[in-house]
């Protein structure tokens, strides 16, 4: 086995952390939690299970993220999502990597989405290629609060997956529980400074729907296409109408936290 350390960021994932942690001893000899302070058994079941688990209030995506590294003893690195499983092929592929002597600095993975059992192709959900497996001396997620990837011209793509139990169904897809992305969005569009018009709200939820629903496959997705293509339309359309809401209404503003991203 090479030496790798798996990264997990986290937020009360007490339902999918051992999961997560069980996938990353395929191939890591060290995995590292950063837990943006949960109130259930996360970090408890982290650590019963040989993780080391470090308390970091979370400061952005990308930023999270790479919070990790300096604790991690190996200079190879694999990050993964709560969520998110190493399939059995994968780890077999990445076990049969001589991590010792290649020339690249970065592997990216293909990623399968689910909502509940169902593997989604549609508004290009797969292969959503994405580099996971990278030399921290080397790269590093961007330092960036939403959206956060791994930038690097030196990589290879691997032919195996992680799975993504990204949503447990079709309700989840309009509205994940502990989740707000339209705030969230609204929140760093703000603080970038960004500005909204009584238009912005339509024309970026009507963009994101023809882009998603016809330009990226959603209409051949059947009802799961429709329901993603209107899901994304919704949420870009809510994070400028929010967006909007900041720059007109005091009340609002004053009453937002915009030291807590969700």
């Amino acid at each position: 086995m090479n030496s790798i350390t798996g990264i997990i960021t986290t937020l009360n994932e007490e339902h999918n952390i051992a999961d997560c942690i069980a996938s990353l001893q395929l191939i890591c000899n060290e995995i590292i939690v950063v837990d943006s302070l949960s109130s259930d058994k996360t970090t408890a079941i982290a650590e019963s299970l040989g993780a080391k688990v470090y308390l970091q209030s979370y400061l952005g995506d990308g930023i999270q993220k790479n919070v990790a590294l300096q604790y991690a003893s190996n200079q190879w690195v694999f990050s993964l999502d709560a969520d998110e499983r190493i399939s059995h092929e994968l780890a077999e592929e990445i076990n049969a990597l001589d991590l010792d002597t290649t020339n690249y600095e970065a592997y990216a993975v293909k990623r399968k989405n689910y909502v509940g059992s169902r593997w989604i192709k549609a508004c290009r959900w797969y292969p959503d290629y994405l580099i996971r497996l990278y030399r921290k001396d080397k790269t590093r997620f961007a330092d960036v609060k939403q959206h956060a990837s791994v930038p690097s011209n030196n990589k290879k793509h691997l032919k195996n997956a992680i799975i993504h139990y990204r949503y447990n169904n079709i309700g989840e897809v309009f509205s994940k529980p502990s989740r707000n992305y339209s705030t969230r969005g609204a929140k760093i569009l703000y603080l970038q400074g960004k500005k909204a018009n009584c238009f912005s709200p339509i024309l970026h939820g009507s963009v994101a729907f023809i882009s998603n629903y016809f330009l990226r496959g959603g209409i051949f997705g059947g009802i799961d296409g429709l329901s993603l293509s209107l899901a994304i339309s919704i949420n870009s359309y809510l994070k400028y109408a929010k967006l909007l809401e900041y720059q007109r209404d005091p009340k609002v503003l004053a009453e937002e936290n915009f030291d807590s991203v969700w």
